[in-house]
């Protein structure tokens, strides 16, 4: 137990650190920039919490494609729709604290194995929600690049298609694999991990990979070649679509709130564009590259930009709200609910432990007692013993009796009879016995 505690406080512990180091381009924007917590302020108390009743639209509708996703693809009675979205909630806020948008997966895959759903349908239910994700946020990014193109900006444009290319590709590509056999990982994958671990945890990880990736594909082909699976899919789709769009309305409502001119699309398209720029694995969760995105995309950036000019634009007050309402205030809700799967743990592992003490003292109590009767049990008998002796020596005296008495197998009976403490008793009595028939004689 304490090894598990352990690992469950360097993990609260990490993403503590990660919450921290997203703070750090806000400070800076802070410290270098004429923006102010007062310029924040300027959007209203009133579209603030629209734009987290937004964000908020989008976070739920994620965790109840999961709730979906699990009830068409393993079974309705798994768990509750709230513990499920509690679960997926947890996890997002891995995938908010870490380069790229990654390791929110993993949190759900192991939720989802803890209550006894096999590694393959677990991963490929996270798979299924990984190629939603990436085919409705790439192509709203190649939707919104071509716009940004037509309208004169090149610059932003190309770079939001750009980025997009390389994670469409390669999810397509394990589609359209993985339907037809089995992925495996290349054979460099273990020299290389060799180099950083040793040989035997290198080949456990290796089969592990390749056997969840062998149950993953076979699960793709199961499911792609039935038609109610690619309606549960589609639907599944639909759902990410209508995220994405309340990640477009979050914008909307405090650009209007200080009478910027962003009409839906162009909001719709923005955050579509932020999205896609802040999957690149260069800070924590985007920090930095969320802003400089949609910034760029509202700007119709057409070229490098200068950061006097970055500074010194209006909307920039209005982006960092967005930023906090849209990240850092969710980011609290599923700090919580993470929190309420990994205490959860710790409080049933105390339980358990608990019980095991309680058990070994109650049984240690209970050996106590069948110890004591047992003495008690063997002090009776051989008390009995002692009076049946009595009575012994009492008819040897009697005529008649002397012989049977004293036979041997009298006294093989009474052995047999009775437990082993009883022997000197039943000597003892013989003894007696031996004396009588020399006074009679």
């Amino acid at each position: 137990m304490p090894v598990e505690y352990e690992s469950i406080d360097t993990f609260l512990n990490w993403r503590i650190v990660a919450v921290i180091a997203s703070l750090v381009p806000f400070l800076l924007l802070f410290a270098f920039t004429p923006v102010s917590p007062k310029d924040l302020f300027s959007v209203g108390i009133i579209p603030f919490v629209m734009s987290v009743g937004a964000v908020m639209v989008r976070v739920l509708l994620q965790a109840y494609r999961f709730r979906y996703f699990i009830k068409h693809f393993i079974g309705p009675h798994l768990s509750s729709t709230g513990k499920i979205m509690v679960a997926r909630l947890a996890g997002e806020f891995v995938t908010q604290t870490t380069p790229s948008y990654v390791g929110g997966e993993i949190v759900r895959i192991a939720w989802l194995t803890k209550n006894g759903v096999p590694a393959g349908q677990a991963a490929w239910v996270a798979t299924t929600e990984i190629i939603s994700d990436v085919f409705v946020g790439s192509t709203l990014a190649f939707i919104a690049g071509g716009l940004a193109l037509f309208h004169g900006g090149t610059f932003i444009g190309t770079i939001v298609i750009l980025v997009a290319i390389p994670t469409f590709t390669f999810w397509l590509l394990v589609v359209i694999l993985s339907a037809k056999r089995n992925i495996q990982l290349p054979i460099f994958a273990l020299k290389l991990l060799q180099k950083f671990l040793s040989t035997e945890r290198s080949l456990h990880l290796v089969d592990t990979t390749n056997t969840a990736l062998t149950d993953l594909c076979k699960m793709s082909r199961e499911h792609f070649n039935s038609r109610e699976s690619v309606r549960v899919f589609a639907i599944g789709i639909a759902m990410t679509f209508v995220a994405f769009l309340f990640q477009g309305v979050s914008f909307l409502v405090l650009a209007n709130a200080v009478h910027e001119k962003v009409g839906l699309l162009e909001s719709f398209m923005a955050t579509s564009a932020s999205t896609a720029l802040s999957t690149l694995p260069i800070t924590i969760g985007g920090s930095g590259l969320a802003e400089l995105g949609i910034w760029a995309y509202i700007s119709n950036l057409n070229g490098i930009p200068h950061i006097a000019d970055i500074l010194k634009d209006s909307q920039l007050s209005v982006i960092i709200a967005w930023r906090i309402a849209t990240y850092h205030i969710p980011l609290v809700i599923m700090w919580i609910s993470l929190m309420k799967i990994t205490l959860g743990k710790k409080s049933i592992a105390v339980k358990l432990s608990g019980t095991s003490k309680g058990t070994t003292e109650s049984k240690d109590e209970s050996n106590l007692k069948s110890s004591n009767e047992n003495d008690l049990y063997g002090q009776k008998k051989n008390s009995n013993l002692g009076i049946g002796s009595t009575n012994s020596n009492i008819n040897s005296n009697k005529p008649g009796h002397s012989g049977s008495s004293s036979s041997p197998d009298s006294s093989s009976s009474s052995s047999s009879t009775f437990s082993t403490p009883a022997g000197p008793s039943l000597k003892s009595g013989n003894d007696s016995d031996s004396e009588s028939e020399e006074q009679v004689e």
